[in-house]
């Protein structure tokens, strides 16, 4: 898998000063999209809901719009940023979408799976969105309102979660608002996301595609290898060890709670409260994300979490919660 080699930019955001700012919560009717679209055609930066969680968009065109994004989450900008597209003419544009990369685009998109294909040449897109690869993370979201504000942007919109980095990822406008309100620019609050987890992402880059990120989207695609293990140097979001992580200690496969703990249940086990009494995981999926932004405002610090079966949308929520439990080392969250 040839890479180039990744571009200096930690210091991106380090030269912009960071000045409080009034966040406006848009409606998502006609007005509220064309505003949306405006702030991001003059460098501003606008979180929106798609299906699966609300971005935090910017135009990926324009360098200082794409490093406010990395200063308003605290993000390392060695962590790359997936490009939200309103179709596959679009996304053409950008990277170079063939074989069979191509064909899975066209069986699945809209949908919330991003796929990584080599850079186009001359693709005008920032070298921070790609954090200085060679390859580029794209999506075409399943979500209308996504799709609405896409299309009136007519460009291309870097999106990660709109949380702080290494935080739980957002899933309401409220959520945005209480981790980013004062550094961005507005909200498109358009209710809760249905889905509750980020994008699956496949790389398709190399002789086989490659599982880069358990998602919302089980794939189905032959020939998938395995997903790649955490690194600190990573092709797409969503691979760094520690991630969409709460402030409470996070345990796993517990049945009972110990002292101090919250247990957070799944099926036969009950909890104080559950991802899903009857064992549903697309409701688990759902409604991960909400309970864990719940403990943090209830300053949940000890959570125990019931065991999740590791199948279909299990294995992206048993993902989640890896690495929301693993060590949090300093300047490596997402």
């Amino acid at each position: 898998m040839p890479i180039r080699a990744r571009t200096n930019n930690r210091d991106a955001t380090s030269q912009m000063a960071e000045k409080p700012i009034s966040t406006r919560r848009l409606p998502t009717d006609r007005a509220g999209i064309a505003e949306a679209a405006e702030i991001l055609g003059a460098g501003g930066l606008v979180a929106f809901p798609t299906e699966t969680v609300y971005g935090l968009g910017a135009d990926a065109r324009n360098g200082e719009a794409v490093a406010r994004i990395y200063q308003a989450k605290g993000r390392p900008s060695f962590n790359p940023l997936i490009v939200h597209v309103a179709d596959l003419s679009m996304a053409d544009r950008f990277g170079r979408i063939e074989g069979p990369a191509r064909d899975f685009a066209l069986r699945v998109w809209p949908a919330p799976v991003s796929i990584v294909v080599p850079l186009r040449a001359g693709s005008g897109l920032s070298p921070l969105v790609t954090a200085g690869l060679d390859s580029v993370a794209l999506r075409v979201p399943r979500s209308d309102i996504a799709l609405r504000l896409l299309g009136e942007f007519d460009g291309p919109v870097a999106a990660p979660s709109a949380n702080p980095s290494g935080r739980v990822s957002p899933t309401t406008a409220d959520h945005v608002l209480s981790g980013l309100g004062g550094r961005i620019d507005a909200v498109l609050d358009g209710g809760p996301t249905p889905d509750g987890l980020e994008s699956t992402i496949i790389g398709f880059i190399g002789d086989r595609p490659t599982l880069l990120r358990e998602g919302a989207f089980v794939a189905d695609l032959p020939g998938l290898t395995p997903k790649t293990e955490p690194t600190d140097m990573p092709l797409a979001p969503g691979q760094l060890a520690s991630h969409y992580a709460p402030l409470a200690h996070v345990r796993l496969n517990a049945t009972t709670a110990e002292a101090g703990e919250i247990l957070l249940g799944f099926g036969a086990v009950r909890g104080d409260v559950s991802l899903s009494p009857s064992g549903d995981l697309i409701e688990a999926a759902a409604k991960l994300y909400a309970v864990l932004h719940d403990c943090d405002a209830r300053g949940v610090t000890r959570l125990a979490v019931a065991p999740i079966p590791d199948h279909g949308l299990g294995r992206a929520i048993n993902d989640r919660l890896r690495r929301a439990a693993a060590p949090r080392p300093q300047g490596t969250s997402d």
